[in-house]
């Protein structure tokens, strides 16, 4: 999604981290519909590369695997949620009890704020 829908270069979307974090995917009907990645960094579970394929946004499928990758947080002992959220996520993730705590800065060309859950 990142590299098709939202012409990220692919250098910037596979990185260095890609062999050490906890891949997340979700299937509908053998269709990968939803994927993310968890990594552990500086004592905080940080959501990352959470996408939905278009047409099953607003299906609740973000939601879950948000839900699913913060019980593993919890699983390994960890007490915060961190992520990077484009701007106009933001509301979907305040809805999820995240907030915000950093100025927007550009990543890959796009918008973003460091937001924060305590689990």
């Amino acid at each position: 999604m990142f590299v098709y829908e939202q012409k990220v270069p692919i250098e910037l979307e596979i990185d260095e981290y890609e062999k050490d974090a906890l891949h997340f995917i979700g299937y509908v009907d053998q269709l990968p519909v939803v994927a993310s990645r968890l990594r552990f960094v500086n004592g905080d579970g940080k959501l990352e590369r959470i996408c939905v394929l278009k047409e099953h946004r607003n299906s609740a499928y973000g939601k879950q695997i948000i839900q699913l990758m913060e019980d593993h947080i919890r699983q390994r002992g960890f007490k915060t949620a961190i992520l990077n959220a484009q701007v106009h996520a933001i509301g979907f993730y305040e809805k999820l009890g995240y907030i915000g705590v950093s100025e927007p800065f550009q990543d890959a060309g796009i918008p973003h704020v460091t937001m924060s859950k305590q689990l």
